[in-house]
């Protein structure tokens, strides 16, 4: 069925992060579909947006246009706990994941022990609420070791670890058993990208398969990008994310500890330091201040905080370390990015660093 309704018009290559920023503020009608044409993409919104909600929109994109259009209603997507609500105990039903992580087609969910012997229902449910996804894994054990990795358990669908996961304009490939990357970082992959300026120079010390540089190289001409990781398989699947996005000669790979690495051969380079190490990250404050260039740069530094604790405690702990390292330290920017486990917060900190 049509509807009319009011909108936010965009240019299509600002639909994503547009699409992203009214979800955030809540603003989007999800009972509407999403409507293009030839140039451009119409986000149905509950109502006109108030002031601060625009305010906030056009402060990132400029080419946001309120305007009217007709949109096709949706059909209700059945959850989770419909599809199981004649399968399992009305007991269990409580006890479902309620979110999954999405890693190109597919679906990573945690099962919760009184659940384990129904997680083959589980996981063709969640298969059949989710038409593009062709594997549903459920994870065996905490993320641990050097490389950050973690088992899984296949419970539905093929058996398979391996994908391409789409994020802003970038295509990954990434096999989650044998090298970490997590999809609750999109956002945070393009907000630093969207910081770098033509002409920097950017080490990431522990880049994975490339999601930070990726990201960075897609969307600047001229910039160099030294992406380091100690993972091997890591460093093969970022050597092929970067002749997948095109980005050949704008990314130098090194395989290696990251002290090493930069004490060998990216001493003062930096422009811009990459630190997303959150367990270990604070081990590394003095390499990144090695790798700074003399007349400063900026970090990007990311660590686990309990929720007890302050961002200020964070930012005090990185600023002593640097200045051990001879550096003085202007916080620019800090958040909570995302809940890790009970009472614990991954953080950001992008601090000025000379």
């Amino acid at each position: 069925m049509a509807k009319e309704s009011i909108c936010i018009k965009v240019p299509k290559k600002q639909g994503e992060e547009t699409i992203i920023l009214a979800n955030k503020l809540t603003i989007i009608n999800n009972d509407l579909m999403l409507q293009r044409d030839e140039n451009s993409i119409y986000i149905p919104l509950r109502s006109r947006p108030q002031e601060d909600a625009l305010r906030a929109l056009k402060e990132q994109i400029a080419n946001i246009e309120v305007t009217v259009y007709v949109f096709t209603e949706k059909k209700r997507k059945e959850s989770l706990a419909d599809l199981l609500e004649n399968k399992l105990p009305p007991r269990l039903l409580a006890s479902l994941p309620h979110s999954a992580d999405f890693v190109g087609n597919i679906a990573i969910i945690e099962i919760p022990p009184e659940l384990e012997a129904h997680k083959a229902i589980i996981g063709e449910a969640l298969l059949k609420a989710n038409k593009n996804t062709q594997t549903v894994l459920a994870k065996a054990g905490a993320v641990s070791g050097t490389c950050r990795l973690r088992e899984f358990a296949v419970i539905a669908g093929e058996p398979k670890t391996e994908t391409i996961h789409k994020e802003y304009g970038c295509r990954f490939f990434v096999d989650v058993a044998r090298a970490y990357f997590s999809p609750r970082l999109s956002n945070e992959h393009h907000r630093v990208a969207s910081l770098v300026k033509e002409g920097e120079t950017v080490v990431d010390l522990f880049a994975g398969i490339g999601p930070f540089a990726i990201q960075i190289a897609k969307t600047h001409e001229n910039v160099k990008v030294y992406a380091i990781d100690v993972n091997p398989d890591a460093i093969e699947y970022l050597k092929k994310n970067v002749r997948l996005n095109r980005v050949d000669g704008k990314i130098y790979p090194f395989c290696g500890d990251a002290q090493k690495v930069v004490d060998k051969k990216l001493l003062g380079i930096a422009d811009r330091v990459i630190m997303n190490l959150p367990e270990k990250a604070m081990e590394f404050v003095g390499t990144a201040c090695k790798a700074i260039r003399q007349t400063g740069g900026v970090v990007h530094f990311y660590c686990f905080e309990k929720a007890s604790e302050s961002l200020e405690n964070a930012q005090a702990r990185f600023s002593q370390i640097a200045k051990r390292s001879g550096k003085r330290v202007k916080i620019l920017f800090s958040r909570s990015v995302r809940e890790t486990a009970p009472y614990e917060w991954q953080i950001v900190l992008d601090a000025e660093v000379g």
